[in-house]
């Protein structure tokens, strides 16, 4: 499973965005420039978090964009979800087109995988992302 360059440059976007926020505002142009980001393609990226309510815009002087919510209550699902859709590692799952569905003992457990998947990306928020709050070590 790989995440599309869009939800990535999304994480990335809103990183950049919780570090140089601070209660400030920011434009996507900044974001660009700072993430390497070509302009459209944050810009399109901006839109689809401040539809989902990730990102605020404001207008005017003194405008741009600041988090929609406080970074450690904005997980990694949250962004990645408002990029993707809902998490969902097969098709099946999310649309019901399965040619094989008559005979597949799978797919009843393709909705505990990606509640899995779901919860490891909810336990990571923006604040340790943006490094606000240190990743804590794996413990073997």
């Amino acid at each position: 499973m790989r995440l599309s360059n869009l939800a990535d440059y999304a994480i990335v976007i809103m990183a950049a965005t919780a570090r140089k926020c601070g209660g400030g505002r920011v434009s996507s142009a900044d974001l660009a420039q700072e993430t390497g980001i070509p302009v459209p393609t944050a810009q399109k990226i901006v839109s689809k978090l401040s539809a989902a309510g990730l990102l605020r815009s404001t207008r005017g002087a003194g405008g741009g964009l600041q988090l929609g919510r406080p970074a450690a209550a904005i997980s990694m699902a949250d962004i990645v979800e408002a990029i993707e859709g809902p998490i969902a590692l097969v098709s099946c799952i999310d649309t019901g087109d399965c040619a094989v569905e008559h005979e597949c003992s799978v797919k009843p457990h393709w909705p505990v995988v990606n509640a899995a998947v779901r919860g490891a990306l909810a336990e990571v928020s923006l604040a340790k992302i943006a490094g606000s709050v240190p990743a804590q070590k794996e413990v073997a």
